[in-house]
């Protein structure tokens, strides 16, 4: 895989992606990262890429001129997802970073300022995505984001039974984990993950994904696989439905 990504600020992605997983994968070859400074592209001595808006209003808008030639003289034709985020896209999730992990190449758009001539949006970008509700400086964070999410699900570069088990992968945020010391100032590992019972543990497990689902993320559960058995389980556990929403689903 390659990723491409556009910024006027390339440098504040040389230490994000000289560590941990990223780094790992880049050595390995399972991907290739390469950070462009966008005003390459701009056609006047000061490299402007960006200009006041039309209709008045604070701030100024980037350019779309840099944006397209960019794009097109990086790709010279290529096939690539062209991804722009912004704080109006759509909301990244596990199944859109599981979506771009299959792509061959992604170019991802950094904006900043007041934001990016629409026609970039309309005309260039093939995604528009943000990454929660609320606003960054720029797009430099969102995109470090997307390729972390993206990266450690490419083949090779985390063990597959490591990745089936985390938060989302099911559905469902992960079961909670423990490790040594047994008991740490009077709080005790749960004797099940000490009996050496792996159907039992397995069971427990699911059970606590599907519980912590319920109390801290309730709006996953409507599309979560739970049979009528676990569904039983977990109202006795709250007492009630986990939300009106999912009383509906079932």
């Amino acid at each position: 895989m390659r990723i491409d990504i556009l910024s006027i600020f390339p440098g504040m992605f040389r230490g994000p992606f000289d560590e941990s997983i990223v780094r790992r994968a880049v050595e390995q070859g399972a991907v290739e990262i390469v950070v462009h400074n966008l005003r390459d592209w701009a056609t006047d001595r000061h490299r402007t890429v960006d200009d006041y808006p039309f209709g008045g209003g604070a701030g100024m808008v980037m350019k779309p001129e840099p944006f397209f030639a960019a794009a097109e003289e990086i790709l010279q034709g290529a096939q690539a997802r062209i991804v722009l985020l912004s704080p109006a896209g759509r909301r990244f999730d596990q199944r859109l970073a599981e979506e771009f992990a299959r792509e061959p190449r992604l170019l991802l758009l950094c904006g900043h300022y007041e934001g990016v001539d629409d026609r970039v949006r309309q005309h260039l970008a093939t995604d528009e995505i943000s990454i929660g509700d609320f606003v960054l400086t720029g797009g430099e964070l969102a995109a470090m984001v997307v390729v972390d999410a993206v990266v450690r699900l490419l083949p090779g570069v985390i063990a597959p039974e490591s990745l089936a088990s985390e938060s989302y992968a099911q559905g469902l945020l992960e079961y909670p984990q423990y490790t040594r010391p047994a008991v740490f100032r009077g709080w005790a590992v749960p004797e099940v993950l000490l009996s050496g019972h792996h159907a039992a543990i397995a069971r427990w497990r699911r059970r606590q994904a599907i519980l912590r689902t319920a109390q801290q993320r309730p709006d996953l559960l409507a599309r979560a696989s739970l049979s009528d058995e676990e569904w039983r389980w977990l109202r006795e556990q709250l007492g009630s439905e986990p939300t009106a929403a999912v009383a509906e689903e079932k």
